[in-house]
């Protein structure tokens, strides 16, 4: 008998939150999240619960728990694009068919009590967080704030009559400190057209932050699944990405004293979180303190031009000023990702940089 369960007790989510520790504990490229960002994910400060609601599930049989899975009812997602899609995250499986189906169908359960007509995901909770199944790449550990999942979960969906919604790239690179000669020249028009490139000033974060937003709102919205954030969820992630921002590598260009574009690498923590094995205290601390100048890789997490000023070499200048900064700081490698399989005109300034896919992630669907 497999039971499925809400993860609503302390007990259950404590399952829920241990489940993957126990399920992945012997693969060498499964890195543990810290279980205290889990949990705060999920608490009610979150504001991403202002305009959804979560539940999460787990899977028991024979008093072990053997799968987990959220159910997402997002009304940002219903209200911006006029589409009664529920999502799904959070999903791991041992790899059994009929405990996929359980989940599966109990997300289904939900999803279509609360009117929705699709479901989507993995997503952890929205397009805007962590999202995507794996389906290319597993001799890797993935970067900061990417996913991983073991390779027989794109049987298990599939198997549950789910389908690629889209895919998902990652590409690698090593960082380069000279660049093709058609990138200094598209960005020499740029600076000729008064277009400047600055770091972010943290002690202005705040403001920053709501820079970004606008340059947000205008490059990303025509984007597949884009849903907006709300100034208080913009003002969650800065919470969460100010202890770990390098101001070089968090780049804004300005066209005539008005922002037009935004760029940020992040190192890549992940190399840390390995150490940890979820939990920063009471001595994980002193682990990552040791480790932190240690790792020599970044991920491109965001590239954004605002309508207005595209196809004026702001993308150049941002991608020359970044990589000087990486260089700089000691990087060697560098993600650049996700990116949309059909965004072509950001595929192609990824391979003037010598950039190879590397890695695929996947949204799935399925009719309610």
């Amino acid at each position: 008998m497999i039971e499925i369960l809400p993860a609503d007790n302390k007990k259950n989510f404590k399952e829920f939150l241990n489940f993957p520790f126990k399920l992945y504990s012997n693969d060498p490229y499964w890195v543990p999240p810290l279980i205290s960002d889990i949990k705060k994910q999920f608490s009610a400060r979150n504001p991403f619960f202002r305009h959804a609601e979560v539940m999460p599930f787990i899977a028991r049989r024979n008093n072990e728990t053997v799968g987990r899975i959220t159910a997402i009812y997002n009304r940002m997602h219903i209200d911006f694009h006029n589409e009664k899609a529920g999502f799904f995250g959070y999903f791991d499986c041992i790899d059994e068919d009929a405990v996929a189906g359980c989940l599966i169908g109990k997300t289904k359960e939900w999803l279509a009590e609360k009117g929705m007509t699709v479901m989507r995901g993995p997503m952890n909770f929205s397009i805007n967080e962590e999202c995507g199944l794996l389906i290319e790449g597993f001799d890797s550990s993935p970067m900061i704030m990417m996913p991983y999942n073991f390779p027989y979960y794109q049987k298990l969906l599939e198997g549950c009559g789910l389908s690629k919604a889209k895919d998902l790239y990652a590409y690698t690179a090593d960082v380069m400190d000279t660049f093709p000669e058609k990138v200094y020249r598209v960005s020499k028009v740029a600076e000729k057209q008064g277009i400047k490139i600055r770091p972010i000033n943290l002690k202005s974060f705040d403001s920053e932050m709501r820079i970004f937003k606008r340059i947000y709102d205008s490059a990303w919205g025509k984007n597949w699944g884009h849903i907006p954030m709300t100034d208080e969820e913009i003002e969650h992630m800065a919470g969460k990405l100010k202890p770990v921002i390098v101001p070089e590598l968090a780049l804004i260009a300005e066209l005539n004293d008005e922002p037009a574009g935004f760029m940020m690498f992040l190192p890549d923590l992940n190399y840390v979180l390995k150490k940890l094995n979820g939990r920063l205290f009471p001595f994980g601390i002193f682990r990552a303190l040791r480790h932190s100048g240690k790792t020599k890789d970044a991920r491109l997490l965001l590239l954004g031009i605002k309508e207005g000023a595209r196809k004026r070499g702001v993308d150049s200048l941002l991608f020359i000023e970044g990589l000087k900064a990486l260089h700089k700081n000691g990087y060697r490698r560098m993600e650049l990702s996700w990116v949309l399989e059909d965004n072509y005109p950001v595929q192609r300034i990824i391979e003037t940089m010598n950039g190879r896919l590397y890695k695929k992630y996947r949204i799935y669907e399925r009719e309610v």
